[in-house]
Formats: structure tokens, sequence, C-alpha cells
């Protein structure tokens, strides 16, 4: 009976340090994955998502869903941009980001400008979530706004004085908080 007790003991610790190895293996695959996934978010992306701080708009005229034009030449300053597609998952991330520091912006609705790459169809939920924070212009994928903004990847944000230069930019909506000297 001991000898049947004393090897149930030994396979125990013996199964116990197996576990405990594993564990040890899982923990550490674990942190490899956090590190890959950290660099994620910046992989793939191009050098730049669009224009960068101190560069200038090429000159831009659309309408806007409200019936309203908007261009380079009733920008104010400062007028907050975004940029954003249909199907992807970082606008869709970023999104609710945009509306609520739209929704805080001083200038109001009047200074913030949402554009929707796709069509109609595609971005009408997008398109009534921000409509009350922003004017909104639905145009496709390489429309006359985000060609005159460079925008190489979405979501894009930007912080632009009313000559159409570029205060701040990126591609998350807390980068327009970063500023320019210039």
């Amino acid at each position: 009976m001991t000898v049947a007790a004393l090897a149930a003991a030994v396979l125990a610790v013996a199964l116990c340090l197996l576990d405990l190895l594993l564990t040890v293996g899982v923990i550490r695959r674990l942190k490899e994955h956090t590190e890959l996934i950290r660099n994620l978010s910046t992989a793939g992306m191009p050098d730049r998502t669009v224009l960068a701080p101190g560069e200038r708009s090429a000159p831009f005229t659309a309408t806007a869903e409200d019936g309203g034009t908007v261009g380079t030449d009733s920008l104010a300053d400062p007028t907050l941009v975004a940029v954003f597609s249909p199907g992807c998952g970082a606008c869709a991330e970023q999104l609710p980001l945009f509306v609520d520091r739209a929704a805080a912006f001083p200038g109001g609705r009047g200074d913030v400008l949402a554009v929707l790459a796709g069509s109609p169809g595609e971005v009408e939920e997008e398109a009534r979530r921000l409509a009350p924070v922003a004017r909104v212009v639905v145009e496709g994928a390489a429309g006359p706004v985000a060609e005159a903004l460079g925008v190489r990847a979405f979501p894009a944000f930007l912080r632009l004085d009313s000559t159409g230069r570029v205060l701040a930019s990126g591609y998350l909506a807390a980068d327009l908080d970063e500023s320019v000297a210039v």
C-alpha cells in the first residue's frame, strides 16, 4: 500500500512539474505575441498616411451631404479633418474617438470636416454618426478631397489652418494633438 501511495505522489509531482514547465512556455510565448501585436500597429503602414505637418493641401472643393460647399477657401483656423473608409477596422475603431473630439472642438461642427471614401450606401451609418459633429463629404476611394490631403491609407486625420497648412496629422485621432512649429 505504501509503495502505491509513493508512486502516486511521485506521479503527481511529475505532473505538476510538467504543468509548470508548460505554463512558463506559454507565458514566454504570450510575451512574444504581445510584442508582435504592438509592432503590428505600424507594420504595413506607409511612411506617411497623409500630408505631414508643415505641408499644404492642394486646393479642393466638394459638396457636403447637407448641400453646402466645403473647400480650401472655406477652412477655419483651425479645422479638424478625418478621412474614413468603409470596411476598415482601424476606421471603425477611430471613428468614435474622432466623434468625441469633434463634439468638443471649440469651432463646432462648421470647423470639422469628415470625408467618407466610399459610395453613399456603404458609408450611410458613418455619415449618420458624423453629421451632428462635422460637415460630411462622401466621395470615392480616390476622391478629390482625399487626394488633395495626400491620403495614402485609412483612417487619416489632420488639423489644418485657414490656408490649408497642416498643423498636425496621422492615422490616429490622438495624432491631432501633435503640433508643428513652422
